[in-house]
């Protein structure tokens, strides 16, 4: 049919240009914060690129969704604005007849959606973690950069190395400083390197000298060395044996109903059943007056999805923490919305009609 095809053409070209524009803010986003934790030691810079593909990745779905609810809102609106609206209104076609169009371009990006949240996403959040936890149990002077100061794991140490090795185990030119209680050293060495003993791991250091000074009793002591052992305190790489909610499989959570899984199944399901009642509220939302200027319907639109957004995060948040169960939370919010924006399209249809029969019926009394 002529209007089916008309509407999910614009449909799919307006899709494709806000997917376009909306990955690449996020994107762009995504990488500033990934680029910051790098410089801040949390993650290894190598694994950047690696870090922004999972996290892209993992907010696919999000992405989708917005995109098509925008389109949506803009290709009616458009329609509605170029006066498209009321051609097809005065050949008999109601806003409810917009559904099967909008339900047809929108299906495959409903089944990507629903694969990326019940499957990429606890695949793509055990990568990164595991990626993270690899970084952070790295010995002291492995995660080191030359010429940059570098804090251990426990705070309690502060390296620098001038120069290291390509292998990463030898160094030279180290400076440490290290508190232990009130006692503060300075320890510098001309060489220095990395020693297995035991399972432990200690940082050999070879002709250099220690400075200790004691802030209470005002006691210094200054000695040379030509060999100085310290331990690392570096944990073997180990993988993960309890991995949070977000990164266990959907069918896992299922079987370990716990209050933090319910409330991960809450946050997966809950953006699969709002992708689907977007396209209705993007239906109910997209009208406008033609001789009204800008687009206040996107405007509104936009503040929908947020708190919408925010009002899953919050369900996902009450369930974590036993306030309501996963059935109700899902129930009460999205069949809420669902009959929300059902109400919106049926006003949107029949709410100008009974406005002309109720002015007709005041003219005539």
């Amino acid at each position: 049919m002529l209007f089916d095809s008309t509407v999910r053409k614009d449909l799919a070209r307006t899709f494709a240009a806000t997917l376009v524009v909306i990955l690449t803010i996020v994107i762009t986003m995504f990488l500033i914060r990934t680029l910051g934790q790098a410089a801040g030691g949390a993650v290894a810079p190598q694994d950047v690129v690696l870090l922004l593909g999972y996290t892209a990745l993992g907010h696919m779905s999000t992405m989708l969704s917005l995109s098509m609810f925008v389109a949506i809102v803009v290709t009616l609106g458009r329609m509605y604005r170029d006066s498209e609206m009321v051609i097809w209104f005065a050949s008999g076609v109601g806003v409810s007849r917009f559904i099967r169009p909008v339900l047809w371009t929108a299906a495959p990006v409903l089944l990507v959606v629903a694969v990326a949240m019940l499957v990429v996403w606890p695949w793509v959040n055990g990568q990164s973690t595991e990626l993270r936890d690899r970084y952070a149990q790295r010995s002291d002077l492995s995660r080191v950069t030359p010429g940059v100061f570098q804090s251990s794991a426990d705070g309690r140490r502060v390296y620098f190395v001038e120069r290291e090795s390509p292998d990463g185990i030898n160094a030279r030119n180290v400076f440490i400083l290290t508190r232990n209680g009130n006692v503060e050293s300075v320890t510098s060495a001309r060489n220095g390197r990395l020693e297995n003993e035991a399972g432990d791991r200690y940082l050999v250091l070879e002709r250099g000298q220690r400075n200790e000074f004691d802030p209470v009793g005002g006691e210094r002591r200054l000695s040379s060395f030509e060999h100085y052992r310290v331990l690392a305190d570096e944990e073997r790489v180990r993988r993960i044996e309890s991995p949070p909610p977000k990164a266990m499989r959907t069918l896992d959570l299922v079987r370990q109903p716990t209050a933090a899984n319910q409330g991960e199944l809450t946050w997966r399901f809950g953006l699969v059943f709002a992708a689907g009642n977007l396209l209705l509220l993007g239906i109910g939302l997209a009208a406008t007056n033609p001789r009204r200027p800008g687009n206040w319907n996107l405007i509104f639109a936009l503040l929908a999805f947020i708190v919408y957004f925010n009002l899953i995060t919050l369900s996902q948040g009450w369930v974590a923490l036993g306030r309501f169960g996963m059935g109700a939370a899902l129930l009460a919010l999205h069949g809420g919305v669902f009959v929300l924006a059902l109400v919106i399209v049926w006003w949107r249809e029949h709410g100008t009609t009974l406005g002309l029969v109720r002015r007709k019926a005041q003219v005539t009394a």
